[in-house]
C-alpha cells in the first residue's frame, strides 16, 4: 500500500474473510450475467516501472536520459526516470474501470516501446534483471534520488528492482484508512498470484519473488501496522517529517509487487484490487469487518508467498491450519465474484483463473531456464511477453 492524499495503493488479495460474517465464501459460485449496478466507483491509477534492455547483451543499458529527451514531449509527466538510468517508469491518467486502464496501459507500453526502439533498444517488465549487475547501472541524477542515495548508501545502490504500483481511489480519507486496515489481511495471497522475479545477479535465487526480498532492506516498507484512525495515521506523518526522517509524504514505501510482463496480467491484478476494494466497502457499509490480524501474522504468509508463489501453502487464520495457495486464490475470486461481475470485468476474472492453471510470470521464466539453462534466453522471452498486444511494428519485440 502507498499512501496519499484520497488514493489507497492495494497490492494484493486474499481468499477469505475469516472471523466475520463472510464465513460462505467458498459455497460462493460465480453470479450469472445480469444488468449491472453501479451504485459505487472506485477509480484506478496504475504505475508500471520497465527495464531498458540491450538487444544484442540482453542487459540493462542506461539510456533514461535520452528516452526522457525525446518522451517528454508526447508522454509528459506520464514518463518519469527512477533512481538507476537502465529503468523507466510510466504512469496512466486516472481510469474508471479496468478498460480505460488497458487502453492506457497499452498505449504508454507501444509509446515507450518506440521511443527505445529509437536508440536500437527494447524494454522488458519484470521485477528483477536476470543477470546484470547493479554496480555496472548508472544512478539517474536528480536531487530526489540524490537525497535517498545519500540516505541509504548501499541499500539504495542495490535496489535494483522493477515493480507495479495500482491506486485504488477511495473518496473518503477515513474511510480509506479503516478500508487499509483490512486490506492488509489480503496482500500475501496477491504476492503468490503476482511473483515474477526469480533470477538475480546470474542465478535462479529459489525464490519466485526475489524483488522482495531486496525491497525490504528500505525503511518503511512491507505490510504497515493498522491505524485507529486518520489523525493517528496523520501524527505518524507528522512525527516522522518533524524528526527528519522524510522529508515527505512519498518516502513511506509500504508494498508494491513485481513488475508484471503482460498487459494482461497487470490489467487482471488492478481489476481486482479494484474489486476488494469495493467488496470491503459494502461490508463497511453494512457493519460487517474483517478482523485485523497483527503485522507479524501476515508477514508469515508474506514470505511463504515470495518463496513458493503458487505453489506453497498459506495459512489460514480463521481456519488456523496451512491450506494450499491456489485453494485459498479460488476462494478469494469466489469472494469478490459479484464485485468483479458489477464492476465488468468478467474478462480479467478469466485471466486470474488462468493465472492459477498455467502459473506466474515467475513460473514462467523458469520454465524457460529449465529448458534452456540459459539467462538471454530468460530475457528474450521476458521482451517478448512485455511486448505482447502493443501496437509495435512485427518482429520488434524480438532480440537482434
Amino acid at each position: 500500500m502507498k499512501n496519499g492524499s484520497n488514493t489507497l495503493v492495494v497490492d494484493a488479495a486474499s481468499p477469505r474473510a475469516a472471523d466475520t460474517a463472510a464465513t460462505t465464501v467458498a459455497a460462493a459460485k460465480r453470479p450469472s450475467r445480469k444488468p449491472r449496478k453501479r451504485d459505487h466507483v472506485f477509480t484506478l491509477g496504475i504505475e508500471e516501472e520497465f527495464q531498458i534492455i540491450d538487444p544484442q547483451t540482453r542487459a540493462l543499458r542506461s539510456h533514461i536520459q535520452e528516452i526522457l529527451a525525446d518522451g517528454k514531449i508526447v508522454l509528459k509527466e506520464r514518463l518519469k526516470p527512477e533512481l538507476h538510468q537502465s529503468q523507466v517508469e510510466l504512469d496512466t491518467d486516472v481510469c474508471n474501470d479496468a478498460r480505460e486502464a488497458r487502453r492506457q496501459v497499452v498505449d504508454l507500453r507501444s509509446e515507450l516501446a518506440r521511443l527505445a526502439g529509437q536508440g536500437g533498444l527494447k524494454i522488458a517488465s519484470a521485477g528483477t534483471h536476470p543477470f546484470s549487475h547493479w554496480m555496472d547501472q548508472l544512478i539517474t541524477v536528480d536531487q530526489r534520488y540524490t537525497t535517498i542515495v545519500n540516505d541509504m548508501q548501499q541499500i539504495a545502490r542495490v535496489c535494483l528492482i522493477f515493480g507495479l504500483h495500482v491506486h485504488v481511489g477511495i473518496p473518503d480519507r477515513e474511510e480509506g484508512i479503516d478500508i487499509m486496515n483490512q486490506a492488509r489481511y489480503f496482500l500475501p495471497h496477491l504476492y503468490a498470484l503476482s511473483v515474477n522475479s526469480p533470477c538475480w545477479l546470474g542465478q535462479n535465487t529459489g525464490l519466485k519473488a526475489y524483488r522482495q526480498m531486496m525491497f525490504e532492506r528500505f525503511p518503511r516498507t512491507g505490510i504497515p501496522d493498522a491505524f485507529e484512525s486518520l489523525s493517528e495515521y496523520e501524527d505518524y506523518l507528522k512525527l516522522l517529517v518533524s524528526t527528519n526522517c522524510i522529508d515527505n509524504a512519498k518516502k513511506i514505501w509500504w508494498d508494491i509487487r513485481d513488475a508484471q510482463s503482460r498487459v494482461d496480467d497487470t490489467i487482471a491484478l488492478a481489476a481486482l484490487m479494484q474489486a476488494i476494494v469495493v467488496k470491503l466497502q459494502k461490508l463497511r457499509r453494512d457493519n460487517v469487518t474483517f478482523r485485523n490480524y497483527p503485522r507479524r501474522l501476515i508477514d508469515e504468509n508474506r514470505w511463504r508467498a515470495a518463496r513458493y508463489g503458487l505453489d506453497g501453502k498459506l495459512i489460514d487464520f480463521g481456519r488456523k491450519c496451512e491450506m494450499d495457495e491456489r485453494d485459498l486464490l479460488h476462494e478469494m475470486l469466489a469472494f469478490v465474484a459479484t464485485e468483479m461481475d458489477e464492476l465488468g470485468n468478467d474478462a480479467e476474472m478469466t485471466h486470474l483463473e488462468r493465472i492459477l492453471r498455467q502459473g506466474t510470470g515467475a513460473d514462467r521464466q523458469l520454465a524457460v531456464w529449465e529448458r534452456t539453462h540459459d539467462l538471454k534466453a530468460v530475457v528474450d522471452h521476458i521482451v517478448a511477453e512485455t511486448y505482447q498486444g502493443l501496437h509495435v511494428p512485427k518482429g520488434a519485440a524480438r532480440a537482434a
